[in-house]
């Protein structure tokens, strides 16, 4: 019996013909695509992992704590600390991945009838978000150098009405962070409709000194969202640990839609060992904003347009064909990210010896 193939299944009109969303997993010795951070977890950090899993794997016969109590109070603790703000648990939700973390606001404040905005080029998960829950997306659009302005911002959002618009900062894949005034100018105009704000902060720790969190933003305003992830400043990709910091009403709107205990015992200890050691973890944090830095001075050297970066990546242009480009650092043993955007490229910062790599090979590539 010949297998069915997937045309030949009953899948939902709007799937059909459509890719999934992925980047290329290849063996390569340097890895710069998918903005991981590139050095290895500590040792130390390591033994504290394995500590609390082995604790948790002790009872694995019974559900998880439905309301990851002791994680939801050390990320409160932690994000109090790390931008100023003043939050509590109750203002705290989890998933696994911000993905599930973006998938449960969609699904409580869009869905069906409703829209989702953000504005690109942006983090390209962001309209299979929307379909994923039946909305309707809508792409705001930039200026030509990928800013975002808070008067243009709002007129967008009062024109379109979304009910779930979508601020990247800093935003992937140009690197830039928003200034407090756009999600001010934002959340304004968000208050003439039913519109919730979210401000995805996935690179928020590497962000550049004085440039300050949405998260300061949140008292007074119920309607804001700010997420994070653990995958890239606590080098915990492997994990799966998305997070938010709301109003405790929202977080009370996404028990609604939560699958049960969708946090496993296993993820909760992993994360919560992490959170213990996060001054060790931020420190190679330091580091890889160094290497970002010497990115972005030493691409501009050999001529080529890089973006200043608030994230752990830059995007650089002024490739008069991308993807060779892209392919000569691969067959170099040099992975990193092709852009949605004509002569541009992104890359990961990596370690000192990784970043070495990359600007070796892309001087061979430019002098031919």
């Amino acid at each position: 019996m010949t297998e069915p193939r997937l045309a030949d299944l009953p899948l939902r009109d709007e799937l059909r013909d459509q890719e999934p969303y992925g980047a290329p997993q290849l063996p390569v010795r340097t890895m710069l695509n998918v903005n991981e951070t590139t050095y290895d977890v500590p040792p130390d950090v390591v033994d504290a992992i394995a500590k609390e899993v082995r604790a948790a794997a002790a009872t694995l016969n019974r559900y998880p704590d439905r309301e990851f109590t002791v994680l939801r109070q050390k990320l409160a603790a932690y994000l109090t600390g790390e931008s100023g703000a003043e939050l509590n648990a109750d203002q705290i939700w989890a998933g696994n991945g911000s993905n599930e973390v973006m998938q449960h606001i969609l699904q409580a404040f869009a869905g069906p009838g409703r829209s989702v905005m953000s504005f690109p080029p942006t983090y390209s998960m962001y309209p299979l978000y929307a379909r994923g829950v039946y909305s309707d997306y809508i792409a705001g659009t930039r200026s030509a150098d990928f800013t975002q302005e808070p008067d243009d911002v709002a007129a967008q959002i009062r024109e379109d009405r979304p009910h779930v618009v979508i601020l990247c900062s800093p935003n992937n894949p140009t690197g830039t962070s928003l200034s407090l005034d756009v999600v001010e100018a934002a959340y304004d105009a968000a208050l003439e409709s039913d519109t919730m704000v979210v401000v995805d902060e996935a690179y928020g720790e590497f962000r550049q000194p004085g440039t300050r969190s949405a998260l300061t933003m949140l008292p007074g305003r119920p309607r804001l969202i700010v997420t994070r992830t653990m995958s890239k400043a606590f080098a915990l990709a492997g994990g799966r640990l998305g997070y938010l910091a709301a109003a405790p009403a929202v977080t009370d709107a996404l028990r609604l839609v939560r699958l049960p205990y969708h946090l496993s015992a296993i993820t909760q200890a992993a994360a919560t060992a992490a959170l213990d050691h996060a001054e060790t973890l931020m420190a190679n944090v330091q580091r890889i904003k160094v290497q970002r830095d010497r990115l972005v001075s030493e691409l501009n050297d050999m001529g080529l347009n890089p973006y200043p970066s608030d994230a752990n990546f830059v995007l650089f242009g002024g490739l008069q064909d991308a993807h060779a480009a892209w392919q000569h650092l691969l067959d170099d043993g040099i992975l990193i990210r092709e852009a949605a955007i004509t002569g541009h490229l992104r890359v990961t910062a990596g370690t000192e010896p990784e970043t070495t790599d990359f600007l070796n090979s892309m001087r061979s590539y430019l002098n031919g």
